[in-house]
Formats: structure tokens, C-alpha cells, sequence
């Protein structure tokens, strides 16, 4: 694995965790600081953060009222509410890159890397879920 595969990696995790914790902030009805969130996951000034980090948090809390209701569409008897955190964290990130963020990223390597998050940080079966459902949801017109 390349240097460079490493710290896109590890944007990748670290992303996950800045909207796991936005997502906490949300559902505790408490005011919500981005760039200082976003900081200490890095435990660096908000300027020297990645913007990838940045894009993807930033566009899918203003987005969410758009993302979620497709998940939703696509899920048989489930909805995105009862998804655990962590899970929905997955998906906003993944949804968020390939439509909103890298909008020339391949859909396999968006599913791979979902996959890839899936198996190291849900439940051992989890990750064909989110294979299944970002199949259905990750189709661009």
C-alpha cells in the first residue's frame, strides 16, 4: 500500500468518525461545532485538516434531509433511523463522496472502501448490507 493509499485511508476512518460524532451531536439536540469537531479528530487546527474530511462532513449535514429519504427508499422494512450510528455514518460518507464530493470516483472503489470500514467497525455480517444497499443507492443518471 502506497503512502498516499494510507492517508486516504485514514481520511476515510477519520471522516467516519467526525460524522459518527456529528450524528451524536444531532441526536442529542446539541449545538453542533464542525470545525472544532473536526479538529480534534485530527488534533489539528481546522485549517490544516484535510478538505476531503472537510467537503464530506460539511456537505452531508447540509444534505441530510436529501440523503436520507433515498436510503430510505431502498431499504425493505428498515429505515435509516434504526440503523446503528455507526452504520449510518458509513453510508452518509459513502453517498455523500460519489454524489456530492469526488463526483468521478468509481462506485466499486466508494463500495470497497464502505466495505472495507464495514467489517473492521460493525457487526460481522453488517458489511454485505451496506454492499447491497450502496449498490442500490450509489447509481448516478
Amino acid at each position: 500500500m502506497t503512502n498516499e493509499e494510507t492517508s486516504r485511508n485514514q481520511a476515510q476512518e477519520k471522516t467516519l468518525a467526525a460524522l459518527y460524532g456529528a450524528l451524536t451531536y444531532l441526536d442529542m439536540k446539541s449545538e453542533l461545532d464542525v470545525e472544532g469537531l473536526i479538529s480534534g479528530i485530527y488534533d489539528l487546527p481546522y485549517a490544516d485538516c484535510p478538505s476531503f474530511t472537510k467537503a464530506v462532513v460539511i456537505a452531508a449535514l447540509k444534505n441530510l434531509n436529501t440523503i436520507i429519504p433515498v436510503y430510505n427508499t431502498h431499504m425493505n422494512k428498515w429505515t435509516f433511523d434504526r440503523l446503528n450510528r455507526v452504520e449510518q455514518a458509513l453510508l452518509l460518507l459513502s453517498y455523500t463522496q460519489f454524489f456530492y464530493v469526488d463526483k468521478d470516483v468509481d462506485k466499486a472503489a466508494v463500495i470497497n472502501v464502505a466495505v472495507i470500514l464495514a467489517k473492521k467497525y460493525l457487526e460481522a455480517a453488517d458489511y454485505k448490507f451496506v454492499n447491497a444497499i450502496l449498490d442500490k443507492v450509489l447509481v448516478r443518471e
